[in-house]
């Protein structure tokens, strides 16, 4: 199989993993409508192992799906956007701080930087989204997702080190250096 088919199929499989994880563990946030999910470990790891573009399309489609599949209708573009964003510059931050080979503190502070990314992107992008959708209100919302946030971040540091031994996705970092 050429790495191209192999790159469309992990594409589809990280989609079909971040929706999953959105949905799978909801812990509903007192006040906001929202809920907080382990997706967002699936949308850096998206960016880190698929790369800025592919990890963009698979964190975007994956997490946009849940809200679609959710009833969340309204968040369905913006969820595209700020997970697809995140995924891109997890993409980008792993390819400048990650080395190639046995740096694992190195690589971990790669995904690190990636799940810092997450945190000011879907704290900032969604405060921004509701500010205008309901006014100063939306700011009750930013602390449920620092703290999905930083569950993403913690998440995808212990799932990382599992993904980077399966031959493919190793061969998939090494290219994205």
């Amino acid at each position: 199989m050429n790495s191209n088919t192999k790159k469309w199929i992990l594409a589809a499989l990280f989609a079909a993993l971040s929706c999953a994880a959105t949905m799978s563990i909801r812990i509903p946030t007192p006040g906001t409508g929202g809920y907080i999910h382990p997706g967002d470990a699936i949308v850096i790891l998206s960016g880190v192992i698929l790369g800025p573009v592919w990890g963009f399309l698979a964190a975007g489609i994956g997490s946009c799906l849940s809200d679609l599949l959710g009833g969340y209708f309204v968040y369905v573009p913006i969820t595209f956007l700020i997970k697809g964003l995140v995924a891109l510059c997890a993409g980008i931050l792993y390819r400048r701080i990650a080395q190639p080979g046995c740096s694992r503190q190195r690589n971990a502070m790669a995904v690190a930087a990636g799940g810092i990314a997450d945190i000011v992107l879907v704290a900032g992008g969604y405060f921004l989204f509701e500010f205008i959708l309901y006014g100063a209100g939306a700011a009750a919302s930013i602390p449920a997702n620092l703290i999905q946030g930083v569950s993403g971040l913690i998440l995808s540091l212990l799932l990382y080190p599992v993904l980077a031994c399966v031959p493919d996705v190793k061969r998939l970092l090494a290219a994205n250096h």
